[in-house]
């Protein structure tokens, strides 16, 4: 299915569409991080998929677990006492160019698109998702920026009217669920 508008795209329009095909075909997001090191540093389990192989061969065996209730071979990559990811050293990623896909798609702005701030156990990256802003240039922004903040408004008010586990209780996978 094409993710299309017939309204002119703005800078919000084009950020959403690029945010919906990474979560669709598995594509890198370009994130300004500048030097936030805040979803490295903010206690995350990193999901690497089988097909991951290239992440899969640069992280060591021994960081890497096997994933809840997923199949055979789906790993998870902890983090360390201080909640830093095991591969950040000297403050930048250690295996960049191999890094998960998860890292790959990352993307704080998700919580400031959706409204979404109450990641308390996550400072660092609501401190950095508080510096963006999405302006509405165009109608089509308009709408859609609405669009969003209303879906993700709806999930975390009426949450309970979804299969348990639908909604998750993460904040950056609820703003992904209703992008």
């Amino acid at each position: 299915m094409a993710i299309t508008s017939k309204l002119p795209i703005g800078r919000f329009a084009a950020w959403l569409y690029a945010t919906l095909r990474a979560d669709r075909d598995g594509t890198d997001m370009d994130v300004p991080c500048g030097e936030c090191r805040g979803c490295c540093t903010s206690a995350y389990f990193i999901h690497i998929a089988p097909d991951e192989t290239e992440a899969l061969a640069a992280i060591p065996k021994r960081l890497l677990f096997a994933a809840p209730g997923l199949p055979k071979g789906h790993k998870l990559l902890g983090y360390d006492d201080k909640g830093h990811c095991p591969m950040l050293k000297d403050n930048a990623c250690s295996i960049y160019a191999q890094r998960p896909r998860a890292c790959r798609q990352y993307d704080c702005r998700v919580l400031t698109a959706t409204g979404i701030s109450e990641a308390a156990d996550k400072p660092a990256i609501v401190r950095q998702a508080k510096r963006w802003r999405f302006g509405a240039e165009s109608e089509a922004d308009k709408r859609l920026l609405a669009a969003v903040r209303a879906a993700a408004k709806f999930l975390r008010k009426h949450g309970e009217r979804f299969p348990p586990g639908f909604v998750p209780a993460n904040a950056p996978q609820q703003a992904m669920l209703a992008i």
